[in-house]
Formats: structure tokens, C-alpha cells, sequence
């Protein structure tokens, strides 16, 4: 009797413990949003002809519109990013933590040689991706820049990844070379 009391208490123990990481999860990631929500606001205020597109959780900022068809899933692209972990309502260069950018992975002390700073051709329907940056590609034209920006939720959870901690919100700006959907 005593064991199956012992067994029922960390039953409910662990269960309790488990609710409590999902709520706290829940609030981490409600939080991250809230401050994506700021930054937006922030870019779009400082630029007027800016704009957003919302599509499964993430939020692509358009900064320069591009021209032609929209990137459809299966869709080629080709690109330069910079990715950024974001610690607070805004992005900075101390936070970025990969690009494909040459002046702006020196500046970072970022790895510019052996083709990382080559643009970077994908297929969308054929990459493993992050969630929310498959997500927030979905729609682009060849020559936009915009930001994509996603919550901890969309990106990768409660994964740590080389310099990026586990639950981080993200932000990838892109600059789009070209698109094709054939």
C-alpha cells in the first residue's frame, strides 16, 4: 500500500511538474510574440511603406516590396540572410548567430570562407528548414528584403542549437535574388 502511495504521489509529482513547464512555456513564448508585436510596430512606424504578412505564427516585415510570382511551396529561391536570436524587442548585430552576407559576417567575426557567404539556393519543399522560416518564406518575389520573425514555438522549441538557446524567438532578414515555382 505504502509503495503504491509512493508511486501515486510521483505520478503526480512529475504530471505537476510537467503542467507547470507548459504553462511557463506557453507565458516564454506569449511574451516572445508580444515583443515581435513591438518590433513591427517600431519598423513600421519608421518606414511607411513597409508591411506585414502573417502566415502560421510567423510574420514576414516586408521592407522593399519585390516584383513577379510568389514563392509556392516546392518553389525554388534563392537568397542571402542574416539570422538573429532575438533577446528583446529589437535585433542587433551582437545577436546574430549565421549569415551568408560577406560584409556582415566579417563585421561579426562570422566564417567567410569554403562558400559560407555564397547566396543560398533551396528548393522549399525539399529543405529542412526551421518551422517558422519555411513559413514566413512562403509568398516572397524575386528583389524583396524583408524579415521574417517567429517565437520560440516556431522555431526550435526546447532544442538548444550551436549559439542558439533552446526557445528562442528568431528573426531572419532576407534579401531575395530570385524565386521559381516551375
Amino acid at each position: 500500500m505504502a509503495r503504491s502511495i509512493r508511486i501515486a504521489s510521483a505520478l503526480a509529482a512529475a504530471l505537476l511538474a510537467l503542467s507547470c513547464g507548459k504553462e511557463s512555456d506557453k507565458l516564454t513564448y506569449s511574451n516572445q510574440e508580444t515583443r515581435i508585436e513591438e518590433f513591427v510596430k517600431a519598423q513600421i512606424r519608421s518606414n511607411e511603406s513597409a508591411y506585414t504578412v502573417s502566415n502560421n505564427g510567423s510574420i514576414r516585415l516586408v521592407l522593399t516590396e519585390g516584383s513577379g510570382e510568389e514563392l509556392r511551396k516546392g518553389g525554388t529561391i534563392s537568397f542571402y540572410y542574416a539570422g538573429y536570436v532575438m533577446t528583446g524587442s529589437s535585433i542587433s548585430s551582437s545577436n546574430l548567430f549565421a549569415t551568408n552576407d560577406e560584409s556582415l559576417a566579417k563585421a561579426a567575426g562570422l566564417p567567410t570562407e569554403d562558400g559560407a557567404c555564397e547566396i543560398l539556393t533551396i528548393n522549399l519543399g525539399e529543405t529542412d528548414l526551421v518551422e517558422g522560416l519555411a513559413d514566413g518564406l512562403l509568398g516572397v518575389k524575386g528583389g524583396e528584403e524583408c524579415i521574417i520573425l517567429f517565437s520560440g514555438r516556431h522555431g526550435y522549441g526546447n532544442k538548444n542549437l550551436g549559439t542558439i538557446p533552446a526557445k528562442s524567438a528568431l528573426a531572419y532578414r532576407i534579401w531575395v535574388e530570385s524565386i521559381s515555382n516551375d
